[in-house]
């Protein structure tokens, strides 16, 4: 008899326990900052958004559901929600970039991809310090990258490609030790690229082709043990000049190499068959000369070399079958 009074007061106070939490869930508020910053975003966006987009509270009040795209979190305590990632992609937004999303504070993830958007990303980008992912690729924006991004510490992922950013690469992005993927290819950005960047620790990729970058590779990997952790280095379709430094073979974790399209000259130093994993290496199209040494192609793990487009001597051979290297999206978020 007592052990079953003790089970059925177990289950009385998990009951108690349960009711005070749904009370606490249904009572929570969403921060109103965050409700009203989501509501001028609301208001600057089109139909596509706007009709999934029900009530006035974007984490959800009573019986309607959070807004699409918009992921909330309780914060400690359960007193109130705040709105932590962004998520409104491939939905044709038209217009400038969104500023009452700078207010969104506590933004971790903010993907607008495949949007319309234009004008520049607003200084005030740098509020988001607790941001790890940024992606705005495949828009019109424009202007120069703001170097407030620098001020986001926490940021691993930065997606800026294919837009019409111009200007030079902002030096402050080295500032960002967590960054692990750095995507601006398909800009208009000039000048040289950052040395700087090659002291981010733990910078895996890092795509800067189709821009109107000059500089040299000797350059960028100044540095003393720069880039450790680079496994994919996309310099094609550049002004780039020189040549192949030997040093690059410090580059021990590097997997793609890809030079393509740019006005590189010299021999191939036989440095690079040390590079462990090397598995790609495009070379066609600059001005690289003599012959390649037998060495690179006794490469264990190196499956296509591209050579097309330069002065090699008769009879270098490339390796493998070309094809634009292309990554998914699922090799880089998280």
């Amino acid at each position: 008899m007592a052990t079953r009074l003790r089970q059925i007061s177990s289950a009385f106070y998990l009951f108690l326990l349960l009711h005070c939490l749904l009370i606490v869930a249904v009572n929570c508020k969403t921060l109103k900052r965050d409700v009203k910053a989501l509501n001028e975003i609301k208001a600057s966006l089109g139909w596509r958004v706007v009709y999934a987009w029900v009530g006035d509270d974007p984490c959800g009040d009573g019986d309607l559901p959070p807004w699409s795209g918009v992921t909330c979190t309780t914060v400690s305590g359960g007193d109130y929600r705040v709105v932590t990632e962004l998520e409104v992609y491939a939905v044709s937004i038209v217009g400038p970039f969104p500023l009452a999303v700078t207010n969104l504070v506590d933004l971790t993830r903010l993907d607008l991809h495949n949007n319309k958007l234009t004008g520049p990303i607003p200084p005030q980008i740098g509020r988001l310090k607790h941001l790890k992912i940024l992606n705005l690729r495949w828009n019109k924006l424009q202007d120069s990258i703001p170097p407030e991004i620098g001020e986001l510490k926490q940021l691993t992922h930065l997606y800026l490609s294919f837009n019409s950013f111009k200007g030079e690469i902002p030096k402050e992005l080295a500032n960002l030790p967590e960054l692990r993927y750095l995507q601006l290819h398909e800009n208009r950005l000039t000048g040289r690229i950052p040395p700087e960047l090659g002291t981010l620790p733990n910078l895996r990729h890092l795509d800067v082709g189709n821009n109107h970058l000059v500089g040299t590779i000797r350059e960028l990997i100044r540095i003393e043990g720069c880039f450790p952790a680079l496994r994919n280095l996309y310099l094609n379709n550049n002004y780039l000049t020189g040549g192949i430094p030997a040093q690059l073979a410090n580059l021990a974790k590097l997997e793609i190499l890809y030079l393509s399209g740019n006005k590189m000259s010299g021999i191939i130093p036989s440095g690079l068959a040390h590079i462990p994993q090397l598995t790609y290496l495009y070379l066609d199209h600059n001005q690289f000369s003599g012959r390649i040494p037998d060495a690179i192609y006794k490469h264990p793990f190196l499956k296509e070399m591209y050579i097309e487009g330069n002065s090699f001597r008769p009879g270098v051979n490339p390796i493998g079958f070309h094809k634009v290297l292309e990554l998914s999206d699922s090799d880089f978020v998280v």
